[in-house]
């Protein structure tokens, strides 16, 4: 097996799957998400689903973080409840993932195969939210 230059942060893993387990409950919540700030805080979230596209569990995360003031993630997880382990983020939200955080560290894969990457690896040649950039370039922040 290769291995790989991101080693896997296995106490993030339990606490997404923590939250998953304990606050995952019916329809509404099904995912949990762990999100590790630079300077090592664990911040985390459930997804809050809705027919109308409700937010999946790392956006919610975003969200939760900042509230917090941690507004630059080092890496994130997603965990599913009902003991389906590590889930991979949706197309949606790696681009937002991406967009926020272009060097995210995201843990995918289950059991033996569980290993960390890039976002950029989850999402090559990806679209450029050219509103994002021109803000970071000019030292600005996100558009509201």
């Amino acid at each position: 097996m290769t291995a790989h230059p991101h080693p896997v942060d296995h106490e993030l893993v339990r606490a997404a799957a923590n939250v998953a387990r304990t606050r995952c409950r019916g329809d509404n919540h099904t995912m949990a998400a762990a999100g590790r700030s630079r300077d090592g805080l664990i911040v985390t979230a459930v997804n809050a689903y809705h027919f109308t596209g409700g937010p999946c569990a790392e956006q919610v995360l975003i969200g939760a973080a900042a509230a917090q003031g941690v507004y630059e993630l080092d890496t994130i997880v997603a965990v599913g409840d009902r003991d389906r382990g590590v889930v991979p983020p949706c197309g949606r939200c790696r681009q937002v993932l991406l967009d926020y955080f272009p060097a995210l560290k995201v843990v995918v894969g289950a059991g033996e195969r569980i290993r960390t990457v890039r976002v950029t690896d989850l999402l090559p040649e990806s679209y450029v939210w050219a509103d994002h950039q021109l803000g970071a370039e000019e030292g600005g922040v996100l558009p509201q």
